[in-house]
């Protein structure tokens, strides 16, 4: 008996000292499952994808966050909303992640011939001409040896380069003078809203839509989006349906939260009331509002650099937020929208006009600490 103690003793302790022993790692356990094509990680275990327009996503700090509900506030005047809503589903087809388009249109896949199609790069063209330069220059020279050598290595470099080249951004910019083609369109699904009894047809074509979606290389669910124009426009024919609207959206809200999906609602504020208006901006995590400018504007022509290049107005109401309780404070929340060389939109920031020489005054109504004023009665 105690020989066999003994030996359970001296076993307890050859395991206590093989404790030391590096472990084996399967490599499952090392190497991370492959991400989502167009899904970009972020602090605090965020997760996001583009909204299509580059300097957007660098405003609401890495693009639209997973999960969350995107609503935009239309202008009665001009359809501005329809850019940002065209290169957010344009962005999801160039990611090959599923999109639900649901407009107010009687043929919503009309709408979908409207997508601006991604600017196309010349650097993958210039490297394949270089790279038929450096095989005649070797062909001529006559060394076949060292051109094999070179050719092998030459095209192992140019085959890395070019999967760099056409690897898929996070975020492109779009033509809008060029559309995409149709067999890239034709994988959205799209329905018309337009008179609808109720709108619990729409509410079953979301949730078919998330439970439909399919699973990445790595086992988790693709990113979806859902984009709905227009969503309280008269031709819906859900004037009287105010709380339902409001239920809708916070189901929406709901199914989406812990879903790999982005879903983008554009809606009129004219047709609100201003009691249903408030609620609609409560339920949004991320709210924006465009608003176009006026030709017969003259004073924003004065106050307001770059002004014939504007399209409009873009206003960053709130920004959602993930695993935090503070807000996002933004450097500036309103942006003019404008268009890069008359195709790909941009936003920047608002700029005063520089103050006229010949009368010497300024447009700012701001104080300033560069010297003593007259009628001030503080002189810094």
């Amino acid at each position: 008996m105690a020989t066999a103690a003994d030996g359970r003793l001296q076993g307890a302790r050859s395991a206590n000292t093989s404790s030391f022993s590096r472990a084996r790692s399967s490599p499952s356990a090392v190497l991370p499952s492959p991400p989502n094509p167009g899904v970009k990680l972020g602090p605090n275990g965020a997760t996001f994808v583009s909204s299509g327009i580059p300097d957007l996503d660098t405003i609401l700090g890495g693009g639209f966050l997973l999960g969350s509900l995107v609503m935009v506030m239309e202008d009665a005047d001009a359809p501005h909303h329809l850019l940002l809503l065209r290169n957010f589903m344009s962005q999801g087809v160039v990611h090959r992640q599923p999109v639900l388009f649901a407009s107010p249109l009687r043929d919503p896949r009309a709408f979908l011939g409207t997508l601006p199609s991604p600017v196309s790069s010349s650097k993958e063209h210039r490297q394949r001409d270089t790279l038929v330069d450096h095989n005649q220059q070797d062909q001529e020279k006559g060394l076949r040896i060292a051109w094999q050598y070179k050719k092998y290595f030459g095209d192992q470099q140019s085959s890395q380069n070019h999967n760099r080249d056409v690897k898929q951004e996070f975020s492109n910019d779009f033509d809008l003078r060029k559309t995409l083609e149709r067999q890239h369109v034709q994988y959205i699904e799209s329905m018309s809203i337009q008179d609808i009894p109720h709108l619990t047809i729409l509410r079953d074509r979301c949730s078919n839509f998330l439970s439909g979606l399919p699973r990445s290389d790595g086992g988790n669910l693709s990113a979806g989006r859902i984009a709905i124009q227009s969503l309280c426009a008269p031709q819906c024919g859900y004037a009287e349906m105010d709380w339902d609207l409001v239920a809708f959206i916070r189901f929406l809200r709901s199914i989406i939260r812990s879903s790999n999906v982005v879903a983008v609602v554009t809606f009129p504020t004219s047709f609100l009331l201003p009691a249903f208006l408030k609620r609609w901006q409560h339920l949004a995590d991320t709210l924006l509002s465009v608003r176009a400018i006026p030709d017969e504007d003259k004073d924003m022509a004065k106050l307001l650099t770059g002004y014939q290049d504007m399209l409009g107005l873009l206003h960053v109401h709130k920004v959602a937020q993930n695993n935090s309780q503070v807000p996002t404070v933004l450097e500036a929340s309103t942006f003019s929208l404008k268009l890069q060389k008359r195709r790909s939109l941009v936003l920047e920031r608002l700029n005063q006009a520089p103050v006229e020489a010949s009368s010497g005054t300024s447009y700012s109504t701001s104080g300033t600490c560069s010297g003593p004023s007259k009628g001030s009665s503080l002189d810094f």
